[in-house]
Protein backbone atom coordinates (compact mmCIF):
# COMPACT_ATOMS: atom_id res chain seq x y z
CA UNK A 1 0.00 0.00 0.00
CA UNK A 2 1.34 3.20 -1.10
CA UNK A 3 -0.02 5.07 2.27
CA UNK A 4 2.69 2.28 4.61
CA UNK A 5 5.51 3.21 6.29
CA UNK A 6 7.93 0.99 7.59
CA UNK A 7 11.00 1.80 9.75
CA UNK A 8 13.60 -0.85 11.30
CA UNK A 9 16.60 0.82 12.89
CA UNK A 10 19.38 -1.07 14.51
CA UNK A 11 20.98 1.49 17.64
CA UNK A 12 24.06 0.94 17.69
CA UNK A 13 24.34 2.16 21.21
CA UNK A 14 22.00 -0.35 23.17
CA UNK A 15 22.41 -2.87 20.49
CA UNK A 16 18.42 -3.60 20.44
CA UNK A 17 16.15 -3.02 17.29
CA UNK A 18 13.47 -0.50 17.16
CA UNK A 19 10.76 -0.53 14.43
CA UNK A 20 7.75 1.51 13.50
CA UNK A 21 4.98 0.46 11.31
CA UNK A 22 2.08 3.05 10.19
CA UNK A 23 -0.97 2.14 7.72
CA UNK A 24 -0.28 -1.52 7.65
CA UNK A 25 -3.12 -3.77 6.95
CA UNK A 26 -0.52 -6.87 6.94
CA UNK A 27 -1.86 -10.11 8.54
CA UNK A 28 1.01 -12.30 10.64
CA UNK A 29 0.78 -15.78 10.40
CA UNK A 30 1.57 -18.01 13.75
CA UNK A 31 5.59 -17.54 14.26
CA UNK A 32 8.25 -16.93 16.72
CA UNK A 33 11.13 -15.11 17.37
CA UNK A 34 14.64 -15.47 19.08
CA UNK A 35 14.86 -12.54 20.50
CA UNK A 36 12.28 -10.61 23.37
CA UNK A 37 9.65 -8.16 21.33
CA UNK A 38 8.30 -5.57 23.96
CA UNK A 39 5.72 -3.13 21.66
CA UNK A 40 2.44 -1.70 21.88
CA UNK A 41 -0.31 -0.64 19.69
CA UNK A 42 -0.62 2.96 18.32
CA UNK A 43 -3.70 2.61 15.95
CA UNK A 44 -5.93 -0.05 14.84
CA UNK A 45 -7.43 -3.11 16.98
CA UNK A 46 -6.60 -6.65 16.13
CA UNK A 47 -7.04 -10.12 17.11
CA UNK A 48 -3.55 -11.53 18.68
CA UNK A 49 -2.91 -15.24 19.24
CA UNK A 50 0.49 -16.09 21.83
CA UNK A 51 0.84 -19.03 23.39
CA UNK A 52 -2.48 -20.61 22.65
CA UNK A 53 -4.41 -17.58 24.29
CA UNK A 54 -6.50 -15.62 22.38
CA UNK A 55 -6.69 -11.46 22.87
CA UNK A 56 -8.41 -8.23 21.33
CA UNK A 57 -5.40 -5.59 21.70
CA UNK A 58 -6.04 -1.82 20.96
CA UNK A 59 -4.57 1.55 21.87
CA UNK A 60 -2.71 1.88 24.45
CA UNK A 61 -1.89 -1.81 25.51
CA UNK A 62 1.63 -3.48 25.18
CA UNK A 63 2.81 -6.88 24.27
CA UNK A 64 5.53 -8.55 25.95
CA UNK A 65 7.12 -12.00 23.99
CA UNK A 66 9.75 -14.27 25.27
CA UNK A 67 11.83 -15.57 22.61
CA UNK A 68 10.04 -18.43 20.82
CA UNK A 69 6.53 -17.07 22.19
CA UNK A 70 4.35 -18.07 19.30
CA UNK A 71 1.92 -15.81 18.00
CA UNK A 72 -0.01 -14.69 15.54
CA UNK A 73 -2.18 -11.56 15.24
CA UNK A 74 -4.29 -9.97 12.37
CA UNK A 75 -6.58 -6.02 11.93
CA UNK A 76 -10.64 -6.73 12.80
CA UNK A 77 -11.85 -3.14 12.68
CA UNK A 78 -11.17 -3.21 9.09
CA UNK A 79 -8.83 -0.40 9.84
CA UNK A 80 -4.77 0.12 9.44
CA UNK A 81 -2.29 -0.86 12.27
CA UNK A 82 0.46 1.79 13.77
CA UNK A 83 2.34 -0.09 16.00
CA UNK A 84 5.60 0.45 17.05
CA UNK A 85 8.17 -2.04 19.20
CA UNK A 86 11.96 -2.97 20.29
CA UNK A 87 13.46 -6.41 19.76
CA UNK A 88 16.08 -7.14 22.54
CA UNK A 89 18.38 -10.27 21.78
CA UNK A 90 19.17 -12.46 25.22
CA UNK A 91 22.61 -11.47 24.95
CA UNK A 92 21.49 -7.77 25.25
CA UNK A 93 18.75 -8.62 28.11
CA UNK A 94 21.46 -11.19 29.21
CA UNK A 95 23.71 -7.61 29.85
CA UNK A 96 20.68 -5.64 31.23
CA UNK A 97 19.92 -8.02 34.31
CA UNK A 98 23.01 -8.54 35.22
CA UNK A 99 22.56 -4.38 36.41
CA UNK A 100 19.50 -5.23 36.64
CA UNK A 101 19.13 -8.39 39.50
CA UNK A 102 23.15 -8.89 40.16
CA UNK A 103 22.43 -12.23 37.76
CA UNK A 104 22.77 -12.80 33.61
CA UNK A 105 19.33 -15.23 34.34
CA UNK A 106 16.92 -14.31 31.67
CA UNK A 107 13.73 -13.15 32.42
CA UNK A 108 10.35 -15.26 31.79
CA UNK A 109 8.06 -12.50 31.22
CA UNK A 110 4.33 -14.50 32.34
CA UNK A 111 1.45 -12.15 30.57
CA UNK A 112 1.98 -11.12 26.86
CA UNK A 113 -0.79 -8.54 26.72
CA UNK A 114 -0.40 -5.90 29.18
CA UNK A 115 -3.90 -3.71 28.81
CA UNK A 116 -3.80 0.34 28.94
CA UNK A 117 -0.02 -0.46 30.46
CA UNK A 118 1.32 2.49 32.24
CA UNK A 119 4.39 1.28 30.96
CA UNK A 120 3.64 2.22 27.29
CA UNK A 121 4.23 5.75 28.30
CA UNK A 122 8.03 4.81 28.94
CA UNK A 123 8.03 2.01 25.99
CA UNK A 124 7.00 5.27 24.05
CA UNK A 125 9.36 7.68 24.86
CA UNK A 126 12.45 4.96 24.87
CA UNK A 127 11.27 4.47 20.97
CA UNK A 128 11.16 8.42 19.96
CA UNK A 129 14.61 8.36 21.57
CA UNK A 130 16.28 5.72 19.64
CA UNK A 131 14.90 6.86 15.98
CA UNK A 132 15.84 10.60 17.13
CA UNK A 133 19.34 9.66 17.56
CA UNK A 134 19.16 10.62 21.28
CA UNK A 135 22.62 10.75 23.64
CA UNK A 136 23.47 6.67 24.69
CA UNK A 137 23.27 8.18 28.15
CA UNK A 138 19.32 9.04 27.78
CA UNK A 139 18.49 6.24 25.49
CA UNK A 140 20.23 3.43 28.53
CA UNK A 141 18.60 5.40 31.05
CA UNK A 142 15.31 4.62 29.75
CA UNK A 143 15.72 1.55 28.67
CA UNK A 144 17.12 0.14 32.11
CA UNK A 145 14.26 2.15 33.77
CA UNK A 146 11.60 0.27 31.53
CA UNK A 147 12.87 -3.44 31.83
CA UNK A 148 12.98 -2.71 35.48
CA UNK A 149 9.43 -1.96 35.49
CA UNK A 150 8.46 -4.69 33.47
CA UNK A 151 10.70 -7.21 35.42
CA UNK A 152 9.54 -6.41 38.81
CA UNK A 153 6.04 -6.38 37.93
CA UNK A 154 5.86 -9.31 35.54
CA UNK A 155 8.15 -11.53 35.38
CA UNK A 156 9.78 -14.41 37.72
CA UNK A 157 12.94 -12.34 38.64
CA UNK A 158 13.32 -10.44 41.98
CA UNK A 159 14.70 -6.55 41.55
CA UNK A 160 15.73 -5.47 45.09
CA UNK A 161 15.30 -1.83 45.76
CA UNK A 162 17.90 0.32 46.36
CA UNK A 163 18.70 2.72 49.73
CA UNK A 164 16.52 5.96 50.21
CA UNK A 165 19.26 7.84 52.09
CA UNK A 166 21.83 9.98 50.39
CA UNK A 167 25.07 8.40 50.09
CA UNK A 168 28.58 9.85 49.54
CA UNK A 169 28.31 8.14 46.25
CA UNK A 170 25.58 9.66 44.91
CA UNK A 171 27.28 12.97 45.94
CA UNK A 172 30.19 11.64 44.11
CA UNK A 173 27.83 11.34 41.05
CA UNK A 174 26.67 15.34 41.53
CA UNK A 175 29.63 16.39 41.98
CA UNK A 176 30.67 15.27 38.72
CA UNK A 177 27.85 16.23 36.66
CA UNK A 178 28.58 19.83 37.95
CA UNK A 179 31.95 19.98 37.10
CA UNK A 180 32.08 18.19 33.82
CA UNK A 181 28.16 19.11 32.09
CA UNK A 182 29.93 20.22 28.96
CA UNK A 183 31.81 16.61 27.85
CA UNK A 184 29.86 14.50 26.34
CA UNK A 185 28.80 11.85 29.76
CA UNK A 186 27.39 8.56 29.84
CA UNK A 187 25.97 6.12 32.32
CA UNK A 188 28.89 3.83 32.20
CA UNK A 189 31.40 6.94 32.88
CA UNK A 190 29.24 7.73 36.63
CA UNK A 191 29.41 3.84 37.16
CA UNK A 192 33.22 3.52 36.74
CA UNK A 193 33.41 6.32 38.79
CA UNK A 194 31.45 4.85 41.97
CA UNK A 195 32.23 1.75 41.58
CA UNK A 196 28.67 0.86 40.74
CA UNK A 197 27.01 -1.21 38.95
CA UNK A 198 24.67 1.30 35.59
CA UNK A 199 21.37 0.05 37.19
CA UNK A 200 22.31 0.54 40.88
CA UNK A 201 23.08 3.86 40.03
CA UNK A 202 20.36 4.92 38.23
CA UNK A 203 17.98 3.53 40.75
CA UNK A 204 19.94 4.70 43.86
CA UNK A 205 19.81 8.20 42.07
CA UNK A 206 16.22 8.66 41.08
CA UNK A 207 15.42 7.20 44.85
CA UNK A 208 17.49 9.60 46.47
CA UNK A 209 17.71 12.77 44.53
CA UNK A 210 14.21 12.66 42.89
CA UNK A 211 15.66 12.76 39.42
CA UNK A 212 17.29 10.86 36.98
CA UNK A 213 20.73 11.50 36.21
CA UNK A 214 20.08 12.30 33.04
CA UNK A 215 17.64 14.52 33.69
CA UNK A 216 19.85 15.97 36.63
CA UNK A 217 22.53 16.73 33.69
CA UNK A 218 19.96 18.43 31.35
CA UNK A 219 18.91 20.88 34.44
CA UNK A 220 22.36 21.71 35.20
CA UNK A 221 23.07 22.51 31.27
CA UNK A 222 19.59 24.54 31.62
CA UNK A 223 20.85 26.43 34.21
CA UNK A 224 24.23 27.71 32.83
CA UNK A 225 22.56 28.56 29.32
CA UNK A 226 20.21 30.82 31.27
CA UNK A 227 23.39 32.61 32.40
CA UNK A 228 24.58 33.18 29.37
CA UNK A 229 21.51 34.27 27.23
CA UNK A 230 21.31 36.67 30.22
CA UNK A 231 24.63 37.95 28.80
CA UNK A 232 23.56 38.13 26.01
CA UNK A 233 25.13 35.21 24.35
CA UNK A 234 23.60 33.98 21.09
CA UNK A 235 21.94 30.12 21.14
CA UNK A 236 24.07 28.77 18.54
CA UNK A 237 27.23 29.61 20.95
CA UNK A 238 25.69 29.10 24.36
CA UNK A 239 24.40 25.24 22.93
CA UNK A 240 27.96 24.26 22.27
CA UNK A 241 29.42 26.06 25.96
CA UNK A 242 27.22 23.88 27.79
CA UNK A 243 27.37 20.36 26.31
CA UNK A 244 24.56 20.71 24.09
CA UNK A 245 25.16 18.78 20.75
CA UNK A 246 23.37 21.65 18.64
CA UNK A 247 21.11 24.77 18.74
CA UNK A 248 18.40 22.35 18.55
CA UNK A 249 19.04 20.12 20.81
CA UNK A 250 19.53 23.38 23.42
CA UNK A 251 16.01 24.66 22.27
CA UNK A 252 14.21 21.40 23.30
CA UNK A 253 15.35 21.01 26.50
CA UNK A 254 15.62 24.22 27.42
CA UNK A 255 11.56 25.22 26.55
CA UNK A 256 10.82 21.36 27.99
CA UNK A 257 11.94 22.48 31.30
CA UNK A 258 11.37 26.62 31.40
CA UNK A 259 8.67 26.96 28.57
CA UNK A 260 10.10 29.36 26.61
CA UNK A 261 13.06 29.26 23.86
CA UNK A 262 16.40 30.49 24.07
CA UNK A 263 15.03 33.22 21.83
CA UNK A 264 12.46 34.11 23.86
CA UNK A 265 14.09 34.34 26.62
CA UNK A 266 16.71 36.75 25.80
CA UNK A 267 14.37 38.65 24.74
CA UNK A 268 13.50 39.49 28.50
CA UNK A 269 16.83 41.06 28.87
CA UNK A 270 17.04 42.68 25.87
CA UNK A 271 13.75 44.33 26.72
CA UNK A 272 15.07 45.26 30.44
CA UNK A 273 18.51 46.88 28.77
CA UNK A 274 16.16 48.99 26.28
CA UNK A 275 14.38 50.57 29.39
CA UNK A 276 17.23 51.76 31.08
Amino acid sequence: MSNEIRTAYLDPDLNIEAYQFKGIMQKFPAHFHEYYVIGFIEKGQRHLECKGNEYIINPGDLLLFNPYDTHSCEQIDHKTLDYRCINVKPEAMSKAMLEITGSERLPIFNQSVLCQSESVHSLKDLHLKILEGETEFKKEELFLCLLEELVQAYSDLEVVAPNPEVSHEIKDVCYYLEGNYTKAITLNDLSELIGWSKYHLLRSFIKQKKISPYRYLETIRVNHAKHMLEQGIKPIETAFLTGFSDQSHLTKCFKKLIGLTPKQYMKIFRSRGDNH
